[in-house]
């Protein structure tokens, strides 16, 4: 509704023509249903009060029964080699902005709580009113994220057969309950909504069926008319239940019976229609159910789409009778497209069904004739036929070219014994699939599959198969094609555990996804690190952002030394966002003691503006001269050596005792461990139950430093430390300045190693009351054990059995980013504003 004064204002195309403004369908990538609060459907812009559909990539929000109608709009964040073109274009979403949202070009408040309203470019972020935002430039520059985020026309994924949930990389948990809420609740959502309006004893309810397809699923609308209401009325009702804004003469209801799927020629026999346009539509016995069909016609107007760029018009029209075929209607367009001089069968006639969820393509026969096509569609479906388009496109050789990431595989076989159990366990066709890429030491493969069906029949198999005892996964990877990145342009990969934190990441995921190119946005529990490095493998120069805990940024770190020479850009800069327990290495590097709801935004252009620092990896080895523990009669061999990498710091007794029932804890509880305060708790709780304890560490190892002897103090705690924050950000070092030793750096190619002498020590020196005992400063250590002690590296505890542990500098030093002490720049750009209505404080389910 709107006042007279207003209406000059209202620029907002309604749900019944948003389809036909589409320049290129994109379908919606919708995650689980949900709650989301104060937001509002974009198909029937009122308030989602009951479980809603958002979508995963752009802001949209929707109702179960709306999402039929929801227009496949969605950014278009890659090529897929169907209707491609510069995406270089502001991509504009209604609605759900903050009440604080201002117009970039009034300066006044576009943002409602009360209603849809105000328009934001879902790439740059830009906010204006319905009415200003006509104005604005149509090129989107993607605003103060522009040096971060990768360009969608240089990515390409062949998409066809996959969901966007698989193209996005989306976990799909949950995902089964939401389509049936889709196919079953899509009905009855609606109805209750309507019902409400209908209790008036003057009123009817009727059901509504658009076409045989919706009484198979049994998917119907409700409308409320009045009981002596005319045919046409009624008819006028049901076009606007379906959004669909035809002249009323073109349709007319047929009452729902069971012979209406076996014959096609029921339509208009009942009673109510015989004299439409005298009486009422209902008689003394009034069916609860009727079908909406279009009346048949003898020719039809129709539009069709040039799906090549450089055509100056977005469609032509033309007038088709019942002999016009496929081919005669490709003869006619050519000459109005200026392609008059080239051979018909250089061409074909494709039908792209433009569905919220998925868009389906179709090419059509050359001897079908289109208005046999166009009856079959609306006696399907009319709704359907509102969502279909024919496009003219011309017949060149596309190559189908879909990557599939396969992980979990046994680690260190040649190519040849890859293929082998591919073709063993998932009986790959090796003249359609060839295994691009090995990684040996992961154990895992990346297959080049060059025809659709192929590749999502392994993707489905993958997920079911097991080998060696180890379950397999699989991830679709989108190309990037380095050479079209923009010069000064980084791109952010982003990783994220969704299950740090509290589950904080979960939030976290839907945010970045929304503020950058999905594709740049990795989850963690889907193939690790591995299937994000490999995808930005060919990009000349970019950063990472990892968020999740300690033990996180440390895998992370692992992958990218182990891929760094497959890399071109071999040496990428490293932020954090610390979302578990202790983030030692994100409080050195000014990221924080732990993500607590600050806007992604901004933490985004943290990122952009932080500096470049150096910092030491470090190489354990450890070397078992007798077997584990358990092994029977001392018979066993001993463990063969084995490397881990440290980041933070290694700790050997009474703190590695600590971690290790507190890691047993978190194993036979896990559901509990979900914030960071109980998790400290149940360290103290931990730690006082080892108060008593007495040990004698320092007899039963032996230190060697720099290839001499050092004598150990007293001691029940051995700790080497790299950074200067340990055990949630206590100085175990100090800060008092010592002749004996250099000042601690995190670049200086040497560690501290400290003493603790027991819980109560280690308590004081978190409190800030104490400091560690120095023991000795160097840059290559061997500790002997002489009997089975706890260590933990970087937060990860074990026994380790009586032996050698030496411990050396890991090859280069790795780029981190420290966050940048000067306050943000100041931007004209207003993407900030974007990120109140996505913020993790705010949009969790």
């Amino acid at each position: 509704m709107s006042h007279e004064k207003c209406l000059k204002n209202v620029k907002i195309p309604c749900s019944c023509i948003a389809p036909s403004l589409v320049r290129v369908p994109v379908a919606h990538c919708f995650g689980p249903p949900g709650h989301y609060k104060k937001k509002f459907c974009t198909v029937c812009r009122k308030s989602l009060e009951s479980p809603a559909f958002r979508c995963e990539v752009c802001e949209l929000h929707v109702h179960t029964d709306c999402i039929l109608f929801a227009c496949s709009d969605c950014r278009q964040c890659h090529q897929d080699g169907h209707l491609d073109h510069d995406t270089y274009h502001h991509h504009w979403r209604e609605g759900n902005l903050s009440s604080s949202a201002r117009c970039e070009f009034c300066k006044k408040t576009c943002g409602s709580s009360e209603v849809l309203s105000g328009m934001r470019c879902e790439w740059c972020g830009i906010l204006a009113h319905a009415a200003c935002y006509v104005i604005v430039t149509p090129e989107c520059t993607f605003g103060r994220l522009r040096n971060m985020i990768l360009p969608p026309n240089c990515v390409q994924l062949f998409s066809r057969n996959f969901s966007k949930l698989h193209c996005f990389r989306i976990s799909e948990n949950l995902q089964t309950e939401s389509d049936e809420d889709d196919d079953v609740d899509g009905s009855t959502q609606g109805s209750t909504k309507d019902i409400q309006i209908s209790t008036d004893s003057s009123k009817q309810t009727l059901k509504i069926f658009d076409g045989n397809d919706a009484v198979k699923r049994n998917q119907f609308r409700l409308i409320s008319v009045p009981r002596i209401a005319k045919n046409e009325e009624v008819v006028e009702a049901a076009l606007r239940a379906y959004y669909i804004n035809d002249d009323q003469q073109e349709y007319e209801l047929q009452t729902f019976t069971q012979q209406v799927l076996l014959s096609d020629d029921v339509i208009n026999r009942n009673d109510a229609a015989e004299d439409s346009n005298l009486g009422s539509v209902f008689r003394e016995s009034v069916p609860e159910a009727w079908i909406i069909r279009a009346k048949p016609k003898d020719e039809e107007v129709i539009r069709i789409y040039p799906a090549w760029l450089k055509v100056g018009m977005a469609y032509v029209s033309i007038r088709v009778n019942k002999d016009s075929t496929v081919q005669t209607v490709i003869k006619e367009v050519l000459p109005l497209l200026g392609r008059q001089t080239e051979c018909l069968q250089n061409f074909k006639l494709v039908e792209v069904l433009m569905g919220s969820k998925q868009v389906q393509r179709m090419v059509l026969d050359n001897q079908e004739l289109i208005l046999n096509r166009l009856k079959d569609i609306r006696k399907t479906s009319i709704r359907q036929m509102n969502q279909t388009r024919f496009y003219i496109v011309e017949n060149s050789k596309s190559i189908v070219q879909v990557n599939l990431f396969v992980g979990g595989l046994p680690p260190q076989l040649s190519p040849e014994e890859y293929t082998n159990i591919l073709k063993e366990e998932l009986a790959i066709k090796t003249n359609v699939v060839s295994v691009s890429h090995v990684y040996q030491a992961q154990g895992a493969v990346v297959l080049q599959i060059s025809c659709f069906s192929e590749a999502e029949r392994i993707y489905m198999l993958v997920k079911d198969t097991v080998v060696n005892d180890k379950p397999l996964n699989a991830v679709v990877l989108p190309a990037v094609m380095a050479s079209k990145i923009p010069q000064n342009c980084c791109p952010l990969l982003v990783f994220v555990n969704p299950k740090s934190g509290g589950l904080k990441g979960r939030d976290l995921l839907y945010s970045f996804r929304k503020l950058l190119n999905p594709h740049q946005v990795f989850e963690l529990t889907n193939g690790g690190p591995l299937p994000g490095f490999h995808t930005f493998s060919k990009v000349p120069s970019f950063r990472v952002l990892v968020c999740g805990g300690d033990g996180t940024v440390g895998w992370v770190l692992g992958a990218l030394e182990e891929i760094r020479h497959k890399l071109v850009c071999s040496e990428p800069s490293v932020a954090i966002l610390p979302l578990g327990t202790g983030n030692d290495l994100g409080r050195v590097l000014r990221w924080g003691a732990g993500y607590s709801g600050e806007d992604p935004y901004s933490i985004l252009v943290s990122v952009d503006e932080a500096d470049d620092v150096l910092m030491d990896r470090w190489t354990i080895l450890l070397d078992a001269e007798e077997p584990a523990e358990g092994a029977e009669n001392g018979i066993a061999e001993p463990e063969p050596p084995k490397i881990v990498q440290m980041n933070n710091y290694c700790g050997l007794g009474i703190d590695a005792e600590l971690s290790l029932d507190f890691h047993h804890a978190r194993e036979e509880e896990p559901g509990k461990f979900n914030s960071r305060f109980h998790n400290k708790g149940v360290y103290v709780k931990v730690g006082l139950q080892k108060i008593s304890h007495t040990r004698n560490l320092h007899k039963d190892i032996k230190l060697q430093v720099d290839q001499h002897e050092v004598e150990l103090p007293s001691i029940e705690g051995l700790i080497f430390i790299n950074i200067p924050s340990w055990g949630s950000g206590a100085d175990l070092w100090g800060s008092e300045s010592d002749n004996r030793f250099e000042k601690p750096r995190i670049d200086d190619g040497l560690l501290e190693v400290v003493g603790v002498t027991g819980v109560v020590h280690m308590g004081q020196v978190q409190g800030g009351f104490r400091s560690g005992i120095r023991i000795a400063q160097g840059s290559y250590f061997r500790v002997t054990l002489l009997k089975p002690i706890p260590v933990q590296v970087d937060g990860e505890p074990w026994i380790q059995a009586p032996g050698q542990i030496i411990i050396s500098a890991a090859g280069p030093k790795v780029h981190m980013l420290k966050k940048s002490k000067q306050k943000q720049k100041k931007t004209g750009n207003v993407k900030d504003m974007k990120v109140d209505s996505m913020s993790v404080s705010e949009g969790g389910r």
